[in-house]
């Protein structure tokens, strides 16, 4: 690209020359012409006050008679030597004498007569110009005025001045008169006469000098004015080409280098450290839910935000390479510290720099940053694969519980390859549906009744059998995969639960904030329902806290849409959020659910028994009905009882299965004679007791069952 510009550069530079030469020469050509015409002019008006006379002096001449002389200055004239023509000797003086007179600052300096030839035709002047003293001496002449004036006397002109002048504007002494009298015949000769046209020049002078400078003034201006433009063109080049040669290299957003600059300078450190035996650091930084900022404040918002977490970056790296390589990820190259401990001091204090407080448009806004780290300690590293195991480093600082750092092992390899076969495998199960649902069963506590079923999603992988969704979950956010498994998990959970016996089960569907979509989820719900039949009122999509941080507005009338469809609103993992019961006041919701990390220290924590009991006043005085999650002992249910939590969900009563089988095994909580409830059979049977009975009282505590395995809550229970 450089060089078709140096081309074109240089061809506008000697246009320009041209132009300026060009310019020259046509403001020397102008007052040559100029000077040409003024003394053409000049002559010719000085001959008119004699032309009378001239004339009656050629009509004698042909008529053989002597011409009367008119009174002239004495000034000695200049006569031929010999004659020009057959004419005698004696009339010639007298055309000589005659011509003794002074054309204003031209003076005659010799005369010609030119006869006409016999054998011409009659519009036609002929002579033997080698018989002109002034022909033959160039230096009062040239030739080549000698043939001007010749033509001049064959043209049907009447009088006609011709200076002597070069083909390059060079004036000599002298100039010819030549002239030819009008209306009389064709026999009358012509006359040609030498003056001098010095004098006439040096008189012009100033006033050719004069308009010459105003031609050139102009022409100047008009130079200055073109190469004014042509600068202002090479001007507008330049920093256009600066212009664009900045942003290739360049993010606009935050002045930093972009991904081609950073590639190209850990391409040549990599090559340099080869040949020094040195070490080279990379880390890649990514900022925590950058989309929850811009859906929350604006995208204007967000480019502020991105500039001031730029500005961190070089406050803490200033003698580092920083760079930004896409939307809300830069990226660090570290060349003079190549010590482990040290890159990690560095991280360190990246992290602490962001504590500082951001605040855009008088909103205070957390700055999270996830940092993975990678080191180059042998010539055999490769930009690509530095930045590739930089990343896997990134990965896993996010997974880590984001805002903090993470160097990169051997280990997070075969940890990238496990996570790349899920996620070509999830394409798989949705195409050959090797998804299935799983239910939980939720229990009332007052009449021990079974009120519903929250569905949980199971992977069932033809050659690895069941996978957890705290596996391919979290991939299927990653890759975009979590909207197609949300949108099958509602459909088919609502299909299934229009099938069950029990019209007044209710069945929740958990839905994420990844698979959420403002404006579109409401549609999707509509969708499920009608396809399936299922009566809105057994419905229940259950949300977290996360889902209402971005976009607040948009969410809010999205769930109203659902609501109004007759479907219920949960609130799930009720308490781990930061601004819980705010956004209580902004939604009304149908039911709260109590997470399972408050559930499970009831009765180990007095704190922890007070924010239970205060979820469920509060769920009391708003009118919302209370549900318990991860509920594993028999503590617990008998506390949650005494507090007055309406549902419970977990591994005591239920693990997730196949609703036939739930329906079989657990019917109903049967009430004793004291109001108690009491144990299904098969709980009897693993505590080894024929009937265990929960006193609304606190009773002993019992261990944990033995078998039972992570609580599904925590497995990302549907799509999210």
């Amino acid at each position: 690209m450089a060089a078709p510009l140096v081309r074109r550069n240089i061809v506008i530079f000697f246009i320009s020359m041209s132009l300026v030469l060009t310019l020259a020469l046509g403001v020397y050509a102008s007052n040559r012409l100029l000077t040409h015409w003024l003394v053409v002019r000049g002559l010719e008006q000085a001959f008119i006050p004699y032309e009378k006379s001239i004339q009656d002096m050629l009509v004698s001449l042909q008529q053989g008679r002597q011409p009367e002389l008119p009174k002239v200055s004495q000034l000695r004239l200049s006569k031929a030597q010999e004659p020009t023509s057959l004419l005698p000797t004696s009339t010639l003086n007298t055309v000589g004498d005659m011509l003794q007179l002074k054309m204003g600052r031209s003076e005659v300096l010799d005369a010609a007569v030119v006869l006409p030839n016999s054998a011409a035709s009659t519009k036609h002047l002929d002579t033997d110009f080698s018989k002109i003293e002034w022909y033959k001496a160039n230096t009062l002449i040239s030739a080549d005025t000698l043939a001007s004036a010749r033509t001049a006397l064959n043209s049907s002109k009447l009088l006609t001045a011709v200076p002597d002048m070069t083909l390059f504007g060079k004036f000599g002494p002298n100039a010819v008169l030549a002239y030819r009298p009008e209306n009389i015949g064709p026999d009358v000769p012509g006359l040609l006469i030498l003056v001098t046209q010095s004098e006439l020049l040096a008189s012009l002078t100033p006033l050719i000098w004069s308009i010459s400078a105003a031609i050139g003034g102009l022409c100047l201006a008009s130079i200055v004015f073109a190469g004014f433009l042509l600068w202002m063109r090479f001007y507008d080049q330049v920093r256009t080409n600066r212009d664009i040669q900045y942003l290739a290299h360049h993010d606009t957003l935050t002045g930093l280098p972009n991904r081609a600059v950073f590639n190209a300078r850990l391409t040549e450190a990599l090559r340099l450290s080869q040949a020094k035996a040195s070490n080279i650091g990379v880390m890649l930084i990514d900022v925590d839910k950058f989309k929850e900022i811009n859906d929350t404040y604006g995208h204007g918002t967000g480019d502020v935000f991105l500039q001031i977490v730029g500005e961190r970056l070089k406050s803490v790296f200033n003698n580092h390479l920083v760079a930004r390589l896409s939307g809300d990820e830069f990226a660090v190259m570290l060349t003079s510290i190549s010590d482990p401990a040290r890159m990690t001091r560095l991280a360190a204090d990246m992290n602490a720099a962001i504590e500082a407080p951001c605040t855009i448009d008088g909103k205070d806004i957390k700055i999270s940053l996830s940092i993975g780290i990678a080191r180059a300690t042998d010539g055999s590293w490769r930009a690509s694969r530095l930045l590739h195991c930089a990343d896997l480093a990134l990965y896993r600082a996010k997974h880590s519980g984001r805002s903090t750092f993470a160097w990169y092992t051997a280990e997070l390899d075969a940890e990238a390859q496990k996570r790349k076969e899920v996620e070509e495998g999830l394409t798989k199960a949705l195409k050959f549906d090797q998804f299935k649902l799983l239910y939980q069963p939720q229990y009332s506590l007052r009449d021990g009744e079974l009120k519903g079923y929250e569905a949980l999603i199971r992977w069932d992988h033809p050659a690895k059998g069941t996978i957890r969704p705290d596996i391919f979950i979290p991939i299927a956010e990653d890759t975009g995969l979590i909207e197609e498994i949300g949108t099958w998990v509602l459909n088919h959970a609502c299909l299934e639960a229009a099938l069950w016996e029990d019209k007044s089960r209710r069945i929740a569907v958990n839905v994420s904030a990844a698979q959420f979509i403002a404006g579109e989820t409401q549609h999707r719900v509509a969708t499920a329902l009608r396809n399936s039949g299922l009566d809105p009122h057994r419905l229940e999509i259950e949300v977290t806290e996360s889902l209402l941080i971005s976009n607040t507005d948009a969410v809010i009338e999205t769930l109203r849409q659902i609501r109004d469809m007759g479907v219920s609103i949960a609130m799930d993992d009720f308490g781990t959020g930061y601004s819980s019961l705010s956004y209580l006041s902004l939604f009304p919701f149908d039911k709260i659910k109590i997470d399972k990390a408050f559930v499970q220290n009831l009765g180990k924590d007095a704190s922890t028994d007070a924010i239970v009991t205060s979820i469920v006043g509060l769920g009391r005085s708003l009118d919302v009905i209370i549900t318990a999650e991860g509920v594993e002992t028999e503590e617990q249910a008998v506390l949650l009882s005494a507090a007055g939590c309406d549902l419970v969900q977990g591994y005591m009563f239920g693990k997730p299965d196949e609703v036939t089988r739930h329906e079989a095994e657990y019917p109903i909580f049967p009430l004793n004679e004291e109001g108690g409830l009491w144990f299904p059979q098969n709980m009897a049977r693993r505590t080894n007791s024929p009937k265990i009975r929960l006193a609304p009282k606190l009773a002993q505590s019992s261990k944990p069952m033995e078998d039972a395995e992570t609580d599904a809550n925590a497995e990302l229970k549907s799509a999210g």
